[in-house]
This record gives structure tokens, C-alpha cells and sequence, in this order.
């Protein structure tokens, strides 16, 4: 990736960088200590429910990845293959129902959470209900992605891994830069990661007759090997004017390469076979991220505050993607080169005027805006031998997608044990299309939110409280699954379909109900039970149907889900029950939920993406003795079968994943973590049917061996 221009926090560090070097010898920079009961004071004292999670706990297991962070948490589950990422999930509801967001705004078009690397995250927000200041896109929660900005002292920090999973090693270099002379502060982050995979799988597909005599069986194993490449960098530089008057400048870069051979093979064992019997495909994929943020705080006094921002981003992917099909006996049927190549590139702005009105009553208004434009071609061409059929496609489009947005909250605490929350959001968004296999599409709809919390604390000591929620949010359908272009599947049946957009979709509206009770121990323990509701109307499900031949997957409205659920979670530090116990704590998170699609006949007529009951349990235990911390976690997502429409049903596997870790300080600037993940490495099984055509994937996982040294300089 080229960039002609230097990015604004770039040459703003340079400038910190050059007035840190003019500090004067004897001038010591205070030592500022954070306590870890700091998070749970924000969760305890803030009207608005949030789980805050430290930079402390971001790293403890020595993770790479953020999703292996947040499977640990309470309410909230990993989509896509254990082990291997995906997209997160709160409530147990599936995708597009939790809002991501990137130092508080919505995460930019082609933006990947797997990107970011735990070492540039200086905090994460979980917000189990919607506020106004942030978007209402929220129905399961928010998920707000903090990255480092505050800078206390001088510090240089290298952290030199490797790693290795199914017998392939990786590696990884990340490292820290700070510093702060006068109004002057800066922090770049910057990292490289390289990794290599091998993925096996099998699949097995059956059929049956009307009589429910079997009368198809097919075989088939697949595999993919490849590597993947990453660089990311992110400068950060502040200026104070003044105190209360602060201009900061937040970059993030992010290039990475991704390589990988995948190939089919399957046997019919009775039945009619595939179209195609093999199939080889290759990728080689390009993707480069840049993202730049200028903020501005000011302090007008008597309380009363301005923050302003705006940003820049922009996502380039090139891929190609060359295949080859065979017939049953090995000769090649068709060959097939897919070139792509897309970009998504816009702007944002955020503004919030805050003021107080009265001692522990403050007013907040501010608007939200972005628009951003994605343009994308692919090319198939293909050529084959006799009896295949070829087909060649130019599939150009652009896709534009405003967003405007303005609210206003008033957060106040009545009484001293007694505080609530109004807000009110209007969100409007507009997408409009155009390409040239298809006609334009002009999407746009907007949805008024009027939201309410309230916080009740019980008893002399406080120790207990009580909170409750009304929220009205909504999820936009993607513009993806907007646009009507046709991707091919290699064989296409009612299992594998070929995917299709649907310009008429309409965005989710769903009302919620949101109740918890907390009760706080000493030395940060915690127990909390909480439970919600969701009515979700305009559900979007996708359907499959066979039109002009071909089997097609299209996402529809149909009808509205009622869901429900009931979390439970403790932290308990076994000091706060025994005075002179070990340093052990201890920690677990149960969740526990329903749902119904009126539109779908049951048994099994939950959403299709959702994860029943998931839990986690883990310790870790800080020695007295040694300089030795050690500690793990279990954690669990069940599955089971769900059925999708009249025709369709499907099937996941439990998901069960165990985390060590084990962390020796050598001295105060050097240490050696040493982790394992999914140690459990079990089988990942799924199944998609459609009437008595049932297909089923077996994927492996594997354990996956890090090991860190930290230097700190």
C-alpha cells in the first residue's frame, strides 16, 4: 500500500518525540499507580450497565487475537470454528446484533477485528444496553474497542513471541513506544505477526426418499494450507493547550497478506454424483487499512464541555483466485480465475456538548455522522472441456451508505443511592447502488430511540443494587445482503446454494427490557444475576429457493422473534472470604437463552444463530512465594438443532475450549508468558438440511503453543 501523505499522529510524534528528548536529565516523571478496582468502580457507579475490561486482563492468557479475549466474558460467544475466529456474539444472538465499535464510533466499512492485536488495546467497553451516545444498532449490546491513549511516562516495550498449531510455527513482534514532555505526549504501537495453517475437513452428504429410503451418499474430504502476513501500526499524539483543552491524533494502519491452497475431493458411494467430483482453488489475498481520527476536548468551563472529531478512512482488498474442477475419473472439467477488487473509503464527524444542571445532574446533546462509498469488480472467466458449462461474468458495483445521527441524554442522580438515565436517538441511514448486472437500489429508513436506565443501591453499605432498562434499537441489514448479485457455488444443491442479495429488506425494529442485580464484594468480587428480553420484529433469516435451476440463498423478512435470557456471573478473590488465603481468583459466567421465530413452525423454531447456554469458569493464582502467576479458564457453547423454515434445518456441535497460561517476572521489566489454547482441540461438526438432503462438515481444531518474552526498557 502507498500512502503519498505522512499521517497527521506520524509527524505529530516526531515533534513529541523530538520535545521528549529536550526533558532536562534530573526532571523525574511522576509514577502514576492505577489500581485494578478502578474498572469495577466505573461498573459499579455508572446508571448506564458496563463491564469494563483492564488492559491487565486483555493480556493475561496471552492471547493474539481479541476474540480469544472476549469468549471469556459473560453473555458473550465466538461465531465460526473453534479455535479460528469469527464474528462475536452477545445475548446469544448471532450475527449484526452487537454493535462494534472503534474508540466509541461504529467500526469503519471492510474494518476486521482481527487486525488489532491485544498490545495496541488499552481498554474494552461491554454495554449490555444501548445508550444514546452511541449507535442504536445495539439490539444484543455494545461492544466498545478502546485503543491506548493515555500516556503516563517514558516507556519502551518489545514483546517477542512464537507459537505453533498442527505442527506449523508463527511468530510475532510487538512493540511499545511513550513518552510526554510538557503539553506534548505520544504513543505508537506498532506490531508484525506471520503465521502458517494447515485446515483439514470432511464432509458427508446424505439423502433420502419419499419413503425415507436412503438414496444418496457421498464422501468427501477437504483441506486448506496456507499462510498469513500482518503489520499494523498506531500513533498516537496529544496536545494540551491547556488543562481541559486537548487535541489528539489517533492513526491506524494495518497491512496484511494472505495466501492459501484449498481443494475438495469427494466420492459417491450410491446416488447421483456432484457436478463436479474435485475441485483445486487457490487465493492470494491483499488487504491494507488506514484509519485516521483528529479530536478535540475543550473545557468552557463551570462543567461544561465540548469533544469534537473527525476521521478518515480507507480499506483496499485485492484478490485472486484461480480453480480448477475435475470429473469422477480426474480429468479437468473447467477452469476458472476470479479476479476482485474492492475499496471502502469515507469520513465521520462526532460532536457531544455536555453540561452540568445542578449538582449530580448533567445534560449531553451531540450528533453522529459518516458516509462512506464502496466500489468493487469481479471477474470470472472460465473455460472448459466438453459437457462442463462455462460461464463468464464481469460483476462491477458502487455502493453508497450515509448515516446521520443526533441525540441527546440527561443523566442524574436523584439521590445518593438513587440515579437514572433518558435518552433519545434519531438514526437515518441511506444506501444506494448501482451496478451493472442488476437495477439501483435506493434503500433508506430511519428509526427514533427513546432509551431509559435507572441504578438503585440498596442498603447501608451499598453493596448491593439493583438496575433496570428499557431500550428501543434496531439492526440495519448490510449492504451486502442489499445488493442482488449472484455468487456461484462450486456445486450447487439445496445445501449449498448459491448466494444472493435482497434490495426489499427492511431493517429490524425490537423493543428490550433489561434487569440486573449486583452484589459487590471486597478486593473487587462480584456476584451478579441479570436477565433481558428482546421482541424483535421484521426478523431477517435467509431463505433458500430454487430459481431458474439453481438453488439460491436470499436473506428475507419473515415475521418476529420473541428472545429471552438469564446471565450469571461471580468473581470471587478467595481473600475477600478468607484473611490470609492464597492469592487465587476465582471467576465464572453462565448464560442461559431462549427464543421463538412465529413465522416458523417448532419444535426448534429458535433463531437460527443462536447459542443456547454458554459458560466459562477459570482461575488464577498470583504465588506469595515465587514470581509466578498461573491460571486458566474452561469454556462452553452449546449447539443443537434449529429449524430455519418450513424446509430448512440445521445443526451445530457443543463448543468446548480450555486456556492455560502461566506468567514469570524474571525482575520488574522482564517476563516470560507461556500459554496453550484450545487444549481440548475437538471436532467442529455442522449441518445444513433441506428437506431430506442433509449435508454435514467435520472440521478439526488443534491446541495452538505461545510463548512471550516482554522486555520492558
Amino acid at each position: 500500500m502507498k500512502i503519498k501523505i505522512l499521517p497527521l499522529s506520524l509527524f505529530l510524534a516526531y515533534g513529541a518525540a523530538v520535545a521528549a528528548d529536550e526533558q532536562p536529565a534530573d526532571k523525574v516523571v511522576p509514577k502514576v499507580e492505577v489500581k485494578g478496582s478502578a474498572a469495577m468502580e466505573a461498573r459499579r457507579n455508572d446508571t448506564a450497565t458496563k463491564i469494563v475490561v483492564t488492559q491487565e486482563e486483555i493480556l493475561k492468557n496471552g492471547d493474539t487475537s481479541i476474540g480469544e479475549v472476549l469468549k471469556r466474558l459473560p453473555g458473550i460467544t465466538i461465531g465460526g470454528v473453534q479455535g479460528r475466529g469469527g464474528d462475536i456474539r452477545m445475548r446469544g444472538l448471532g450475527s449484526g446484533y452487537t454493535s462494534i465499535l472503534l474508540n466509541g464510533e461504529p467500526a469503519p466499512p471492510g474494518f476486521s477485528l482481527d487486525s488489532l492485536t491485544p498490545d495496541m488495546i488499552e481498554r474494552i467497553e461491554i454495554m449490555r444496553a444501548a445508550t444514546a451516545e452511541f449507535s442504536t444498532q445495539a439490539i444484543a449490546g455494545g461492544i466498545n474497542i478502546v485503543l491506548k491513549r493515555t500516556v503516563h511516562t517514558g516507556q519502551t516495550e518489545i514483546k517477542a513471541g512464537l507459537q505453533s498449531e498442527n505442527g506449523h510455527p508463527g511468530g510475532s513482534l510487538n512493540l511499545q513506544l511513550s513518552d510526554r514532555k510538557g503539553p506534548w505526549s505520544y504513543a505508537i504501537g506498532g506490531g508484525v505477526i506471520a503465521s502458517r495453517f494447515d485446515r483439514p475437513a470432511r464432509e458427508l452428504t446424505e439423502g433420502e426418499d419419499a419413503s425415507g429410503k436412503p438414496n444418496l451418499r457421498r464422501e468427501g474430504e477437504t483441506w486448506s494450507t496456507g499462510s498469513f502476513r500482518q503489520l499494523n501500526i498506531s500513533p498516537r499524539v496529544n496536545y494540551a493547550i491547556k488543562p481541559g483543552d486537548v487535541i489528539t491524533s489517533q492513526t491506524f494502519i494495518n497491512v496484511n497478506r494472505f495466501n492459501a491452497d484449498n481443494g475438495e475431493r469427494i466420492t459417491t458411494l450410491f446416488g447421483a454424483p456432484p457436478p463436479y467430483s474435485a475441485s483445486i482453488i487457490g487465493v492470494n489475498a491483499k488487504f491494507e487499512q488506514f484509519r485516521e481520527d483528529l479530536s478535540w476536548s475543550r473545557n468552557l468551563g463551570e462543567g461544561v464541555k465540548l469533544d469534537m472529531k473527525a476521521g478518515v478512512n480507507y480499506n483496499h482488498r485485492d484478490v485472486t483466485a484461480p480453480s480448477h474442477q475435475f470429473w469422477a475419473d480426474g480429468t479437468q472439467a473447467l477452469d476458472r480465475l476470479i479476479t476482485s477488487e474492492g475499496t471502502d473509503k469515507g469520513f465521520t464527524t462526532t460532536g457531544k456538548y455536555s453540561m452540568p444542571v445542578g449538582a449530580g445532574h448533567a445534560l449531553a446533546m451531540g450528533w453522529d455522522a459518516s458516509y462512506s462509498k464502496r466500489s468493487e469488480s469481479r471477474i470470472q472467466r472460465e473455460s472448459s472441456t466438453v459437457g462442463a458449462r462455462a460461464e463468464n461474468l464481469d460483476q462491477l458495483y458502487d455502493a453508497d451508505v450515509k448515516r446521520v445521527a443526533v441525540y441527546a441524554q440527561d443523566e442524574w442522580n436523584v439521590t445518593e443511592r438513587w440515579s437514572v438515565y433518558f435518552g433519545l436517538r434519531w438514526e437515518g441511514l441511506e444506501v444506494t447502488s448501482a451496478g451493472n448486472d442488476y437495477e439501483d437500489v435506493n434503500n433508506k429508513f430511519h428509526v427514533l430511540s427513546p432509551l431509559f436506565q435507572t441504578l438503585w443501591k440498596l442498603g447501608e453499605q451499598k453493596k448491593d443494587q439493583v438496575r433496570l432498562g428499557i431500550t428501543r434499537t434496531y439492526k440495519a441489514p448490510g449492504v451486502g445482503d442489499l445488493i442482488p448479485r449472484r455468487f456461484a457455488s462450486n456445486n450447487n444443491t439445496a445445501t449449498t446454494p448459491d448466494q444472493k442479495g435482497n434490495p426489499d429488506l427492511k431493517p429490524e425494529l425490537a423493543w428490550g427490557l433489561d434487569l440486573a442485580f449486583e452484589h459487590y464484594l471486597g478486593e473487587g468480587g462480584l456476584l451478579s444475576a441479570s436477565t433481558f428480553v428482546r421482541r424483535i420484529e421484521d426478523i431477517t433469516h435467509r431463505r433458500v429457493d430454487l430459481i431458474n435451476g439453481l438453488w439460491v440463498s436470499r436473506p428475507v423478512n419473515d415475521g418476529v422473534a420473541n428472545t429471552r435470557g438469564v446471565e450469571l456471573e461471580a468473581k470471587l478473590p478467595l481473600r475477600s472470604l478468607m484473611k490470609g488465603a492464597p492469592s487465587i481468583e476465582m471467576r465464572a459466567n453462565l448464560s442461559r437463552n431462549w427464543s421463538e421465530l412465529d413465522s416458523v413452525p417448532g419444535p426448534n423454531n429458535r433463531l437460527d444463530q443462536q447459542t443456547p447456554v454458554s459458560g466459562t469458569v477459570g482461575a488464577d493464582w498470583k504465588l506469595d512465594s515465587l514470581p509466578l502467576t498461573t491460571g486458566g479458564s474452561y469454556s462452553f457453547q452449546s449447539g443443537g438443532p434449529v429449524r430455519i423454515s418450513q424446509q430448512q434445518s440445521a445443526y451445530t456441535s457443543a463448543k468446548r475450549s480450555l486456556d492455560v497460561y502461566a506468567l514469570w517476572k524474571f525482575d520488574p521489566k522482564k517476563q516470560l508468558r507461556v500459554s496453550m489454547s484450545n487444549a481440548l482441540h475437538q471436532d467442529n461438526i455442522a449441518q445444513t438440511s433441506y428437506l431430506a438432503l442433509h449435508d454435514t462438515t467435520i472440521t478439526p481444531t488443534f491446541a495452538q503453543f505461545r510463548a512471550q518474552l516482554e522486555i520492558k526498557l
